[in-house]
């Protein structure tokens, strides 16, 4: 991965680097400040941000365990237990093609991020699995979210031909008879690919939404982070 040291008075140079991580392999790590306001500032370098619900005026979100959301459906981010695979905001139409999270102060145990390029399970699957690839790719084989979420599939293709992934594991993702299957193999591709990222208060990374699915490890202690969401502000990856 590569990764860029970003502040708040980044040069335009350091900024094209991000866009042309994310162009290239759809992920970048930084090192940025530990403060609210840095992590605000870069973030508007990199992207327009999007809120939401749970995220705070400004438009980041701080992840934490606050102690009201155990079992919470949708809600697993912000408990200290472990966080499956999942597209941000999988229930939309159009999620955010962006998403930026930045460590403030790292858990005592666990909290470890959990990375998973789409397009190389894309590929697992396409080698090894291509009945499973072609069930989870069916229109209509998927749906994502509450009553207003989003019907599709798991992998979609986009107009450049690369695929696009959308997924999550809670009780607001229900799969078609066909796909239901090959949730195990999609599972296996998932975990041979996935990438193990600790962050130390100050690092962290951004990645392309529609291309990498992100997850957490359970965690004790104070482990606290920001999220932004949104559209990129280059041409995009």
């Amino acid at each position: 991965m590569t990764r860029v040291v970003m502040q708040a008075e980044s040069t335009p140079s350091t900024e094209a680097a991000v866009f042309a991580a994310l162009r290239h392999t759809g992920i970048v790590t930084l090192e940025i400040l530990p403060t609210r306001q840095e992590v605000l500032t870069c973030a508007r370098r990199i992207l327009r941000i999007t809120s939401h619900e749970a995220s705070d005026p400004d438009g980041l979100t701080v992840i934490r365990d606050t102690g009201r959301h155990t079992g919470r459906e949708g809600f697993a981010g912000l408990s200290n237990g472990e966080v499956l695979p999942h597209t941000e905001r999988s229930s939309l139409a159009t999620p955010p093609r962006l998403m930026m999270l930045v460590c403030a102060r790292p858990a005592t145990t666990g909290g470890q991020c959990l990375l998973a390029d789409g397009h190389a399970v894309y590929a697992d699957l396409a080698e090894d699995h291509p009945d499973a690839l072609a069930a989870l790719s069916a229109a209509r084989s998927a749906f994502f979210g509450g009553r207003d979420g989003h019907l599709g599939s798991v992998f979609t293709p986009r107009p450049d031909g690369r695929p696009q992934i959308r997924l999550r594991w809670d009780s607001l993702a229900r799969f078609s008879p066909l796909a239901q299957p090959y949730l195990p193999v999609l599972r296996a591709a998932i975990a041979r690919r996935q990438r193990t990222l600790t962050l130390a208060a100050g690092q962290g990374y951004v990645l392309d939404n529609t291309r990498w699915l992100h997850a957490r490890t359970a965690f004790t202690g104070p482990r606290l982070c920001y999220r932004a969401l949104g559209e990129p502000k280059d041409v995009g990856p």
